[in-house]
């Protein structure tokens, strides 16, 4: 039986992980995939390619971020390439949404844009979801529709590229689950053999 100080000197295996729905990064991912289906339905016709592959972009950008933070106890490499995927999703996801407004000869908001400022602000409003910009989706012009989901989509974009630098900074200083077990396995055997 393994006395109280070995036990205590016992790493733990697994980080803690999970923890997604917490994530302003996910928080935001998840009102872009619920503004991008109303979006599509509204604007975009259902039987053009676009209306899927920016419904799938945007799915990929919640689902990949909650994939990431389910693995990162055992895998922080996985964790970081699918953040990565979340983020290249809501790139393409960008990419859509300013071709509709190019494509239809409308504007693109700048980032000082009055509009634009507004909806930024809507960031810091708690219990944020789909309803907080509903009526910017539902009520307004594809144009205020479209470049509100363009906001919300940089401010994902920035969330998740502060994770994935965070992710890398604490992979560099901490490694990861092999490491890990690497050196349980070791201090195991120094356990053993300082204890037969």
């Amino acid at each position: 039986m393994m006395d109280k100080k070995n036990e205590k000197s016992k790493p733990d295996l697994i980080s803690p992980h999970g923890g997604y729905r917490n994530l302003k990064s996910y928080q935001t991912a998840e009102i872009i995939y619920d503004a991008t289906a109303v979006f599509c339905d509204l604007f975009v016709d259902k039987r053009l390619r676009t209306y899927d592959q920016m419904l799938q972009a945007a799915r990929s950008g919640k689902q990949n971020i909650a994939e990431g933070s389910m693995v990162s106890g055992t895998s922080k490499k996985s964790e970081l390439k699918l953040i990565g995927i979340a983020r290249a999703s809501l790139e393409e996801l960008l990419l859509d949404y300013n071709d509709f407004l190019r494509q239809r000869g409308l504007a693109l908001w700048e980032k000082g844009h009055q509009q634009a400022q507004a909806i930024r602000k809507l960031a810091w409003e708690k219990n944020r979801s789909y309803t907080t910009y509903r009526t910017y989706i539902e009520s307004s012009p594809p144009e205020v529709a479209a470049n509100t989901l363009i906001c919300l989509v940089h401010q994902a974009n920035y969330l998740l590229d502060q994770q994935l630098r965070q992710l890398e900074k604490q992979f560099l200083e901490k490694g990861g689950f092999t490491e890990k077990l690497y050196q349980a396995r070791q201090q195991a055997k120094r356990n053993y053999h300082d204890n037969p």
